[in-house]
């Protein structure tokens, strides 16, 4: 009996131990609670409390996953030219890696040899202005003059040339004179009083108000001008006028998607569409050379 009582008996026996267990029965807890707290604040947060609201972090989440070439420019930032073998790989590397249209491919000195015996200056002028299936400046007509010579220059002494790396001349520092003069003209002159009669301004303003009548862009003649070099035969994967099969799934895109791609130019699995077709064409000419080329392919 004496162990049964025992077993059954309190471990509290003493004052001091209730209110240690008192205490460790409020006390355990509100640490593990604390604990837990810390616990869950440590670890990174996305919403509010964290920095993910900072501007820099809104910032870096808007800015675009890819830059297709249409991003905006600080117009007034100085242009940085860049070397030969950049324009070759953006501008040139379509052709002349592939050979495509004729174009003699890096490396091949027997293709190049005839070319470079004609002298650098006639080299560059073609290149720059285009010459049968090549188009102005490889079809970027951004490009800077000494960009595209220097893209000559690699192009042939990859290919058992020896031209000389063209030279970059400073601006005259006299040319922002003239600017400045016109400039300040031009805001005197909008500061004069208008003294022209009621009737003029009235008829100046419908002048200005009524759109000019534009005459209808000739498409075929766009076509035969800037696109059937490579849109005829199909060169560089472009798809061939009258290919309904090839032009079937770019016309589902829809005309404003064509638009962009003619206008901006489009590099595609299966070749590359320079801005304009490296003319110097206008966005309705474009446009309307576009259509033609849609509407007889249907």
């Amino acid at each position: 009996m004496s162990d049964a009582h025992n077993e059954h008996e309190s471990l509290i026996k003493t004052p001091k131990q209730l209110i240690a267990a008192i205490a460790a029965g409020f006390l355990i807890p509100i640490i593990a609670i604390v604990l837990l707290v810390q616990y869950v604040a440590s670890e990174s947060t996305s919403g509010a409390g964290s920095d993910s609201q900072t501007p820099e972090a809104i910032a870096a989440r808007l800015k675009p996953v890819a830059d297709v070439g249409f991003t905006l420019k600080d117009a007034n930032a100085p242009k940085v030219l860049q070397t030969g073998e950049a324009v070759y790989k953006a501008a040139c590397a379509a052709c002349h890696t592939t050979g495509a249209a004729g174009a003699p491919k890096l490396g091949d000195a027997a293709g190049w040899s005839q070319r470079i015996s004609q002298g650098q200056a006639t080299l560059v002028s073609n290149a720059i202005n285009g010459i049968r299936a090549m188009p102005a400046k490889g079809g970027n007509p951004d490009l800077d003059d000494i960009e595209v010579e220097r893209a000559v220059v690699y192009l042939a002494n990859q290919s058992g040339g020896k031209l000389k790396e063209p030279e970059v001349k400073a601006a005259p520092a006299a040319a922002a004179a003239p600017a400045a003069t016109e400039a300040g003209a031009q805001t005197a002159s909008a500061t004069q009083p208008i003294t022209s009669s009621p009737s003029q301004q009235t008829q100046a303003v419908a002048s200005a108000a009524q759109p000019a009548a534009a005459a209808k862009v000739d498409g075929k003649k766009v076509y035969d001008t800037a696109c059937v070099a490579c849109h005829g035969p199909g060169v560089a994967g472009a798809p061939k006028v009258g290919d309904k099969e090839a032009w079937a799934p770019r016309i589902k895109q829809g005309s404003a998607t064509m638009y962009e791609h003619a206008i901006k130019g489009f590099q595609g699995k299966a070749g590359v569409m320079p801005p304009k077709g490296g003319s110097t064409a206008s966005d309705e000419e474009v446009k309307a050379a576009v259509d033609y080329m849609a509407d007889a392919s249907k």
